[in-house]
């Protein structure tokens, strides 16, 4: 999502791919009907629209394919889930849909899986790691959409002043917010822990330190590593002033705004920001977020999903037409503008030869080692707002990490119920 607007916001968002031929073919008694498409829509006061691009993407594709016709439909994307939540549940499901979740709807068995929508050849070209985030009971159903991993962007003129690296390491990240304090900056971390996006930094911080939000047999939040990562942040960023007054309530729009007026040393981040940074010529670098003791930690994985629904029995038409979109020249067409990362294999070589998308080259590196929230579990929309609304409450200057995570693992159970 969700989903951090600015994000959403900026610049022509895509990690879907396409124009290959798809090898199905429509079925010749539905060509009457059109294709029904649900997708969001952005506000476009920082960027461009997702929706620009819809529009030439579905002209060409029913210049391809003249027999089937695509009916688009833009859904702010603040509403976009609980509007696409009532349709299924008044038996009016679109045929193919944009939405942060999709485990939900395939427990229920309401969707198409991958391989009754793709040729072989198609459906093994997502990235593994993205393919199987978007598996249940392991069958993908949730395809990838607008894909992303995030980095530590820092300010280089702040970091020349502090005469401060990137930090290769969490000693080395608060010593250099220590030394961004001394210079003067407001927040020489920007801890995004407000309810836009606090689900993917808390993550972030808890792979760095090999933990998550779930283990094999499902969640599993009050671990004594998670608690002891927690308690770092609290006692090593928070407390001593080093990430802001209210970490709890800084949102991943206003991190983004921050940075780019100086106020914010260095913060998690995802490609989208080099486009704004590049506009406003702001002196802005990346690293790898740092494992605790040192190197790089594995990045959060973050992505829409596409699915296809199986109420109006058009398996092939959506086939047709999802082949198209995640074929190889769309990704060229779509991906690689500082905006989202391509989820195809082949798509990601492309941008990864071309010399002129070399920014992203280092984002499109992670995307195999991308770890993901559970979005695997029909609970996690309920359990994942229970995240954003008290994860914050933990690296509070007197907050109580152990008693936070227990709630957390409390509320999971209930949601599972």
């Amino acid at each position: 999502m969700r989903r951090r607007q600015f994000l959403l916001h900026t610049v022509g968002l895509t990690g879907a791919t396409a124009l290959g031929a798809s090898g199905l073919s429509a079925c010749s008694a539905e060509t009457d009907t059109p294709l029904k498409l649900l997708v969001a829509s952005y506000d476009k006061s920082v960027g461009s629209s997702i929706g620009d691009q819809w529009g030439s993407l579905i002209a060409a594709f029913e210049k391809a394919h003249p027999d089937i016709r695509v009916d688009l439909e833009r859904i702010p994307f603040a509403k976009l889930d609980r509007t696409l939540a009532r349709r299924v549940k008044d038996g009016d499901a679109p045929d193919i849909a944009q939405s942060n979740f999709f485990a939900p709807y395939a427990e229920e068995d309401k969707l198409y899986g991958a391989s009754d929508l793709f040729d072989v050849r198609t459906e093994g070209d997502f990235l593994r790691s993205y393919a199987e985030a978007g598996m249940v009971d392991r069958v993908q159903y949730g395809l990838p959409f607008l894909a992303s991993t995030p980095r530590l962007f820092y300010n280089k003129a702040l970091f020349r002043q502090a005469r401060i690296k990137a930090p290769r390491s969490w000693a080395e990240l608060r010593d250099a917010a220590k030394a961004l304090k001394a210079i003067g900056v407001p927040t020489p971390y920007g801890l995004q822990l407000g309810p836009e996006a606090a689900e993917d930094e808390a993550l972030a911080w808890l792979l760095a330190d090999g933990g998550g939000y779930a283990g094999l047999t499902g969640y599993d939040f009050a671990t004594a590593g998670n608690i002891d990562t927690l308690t770092w942040l609290r006692d090593n960023l928070v407390r001593p002033g080093l990430a802001g007054a209210d970490p709890k309530s800084l949102t991943r729009t206003d991190a983004y705004a921050q940075f780019l007026r100086g106020r914010i040393g260095m913060m998690i981040a995802h490609p989208v920001l080099m486009g704004a940074a590049d506009r406003a010529k702001f002196p802005y670098a990346h690293a790898p977020f740092p494992k605790r003791l040192g190197g790089a930690a594995p990045p959060v994985g973050l992505n829409d999903w596409l699915m296809a629904f199986r109420r109006n029995g058009r398996r092939e038409q959506c086939g047709t037409f999802l082949s198209y979109l995640y074929g190889r020249k769309s990704a060229l067409a779509y991906g690689g503008n500082q905006a989202a990362l391509p989820v195809t294999s082949s798509a990601s070589d492309a941008l990864r030869e071309d010399p002129k998308q070399r920014p992203m080259w280092d984002f499109i590196d992670q995307m195999p080692q991308a770890q993901f929230q559970p979005t695997n579990l029909g609970s996690w929309p309920e359990v994942r707002s229970a995240v954003r609304r008290h994860i914050g409450e933990a690296v509070d200057r007197g907050g109580d990490p152990k008693g936070v995570l227990e709630s957390l693992d409390t509320a999971a159970t209930r949601a599972e119920l």
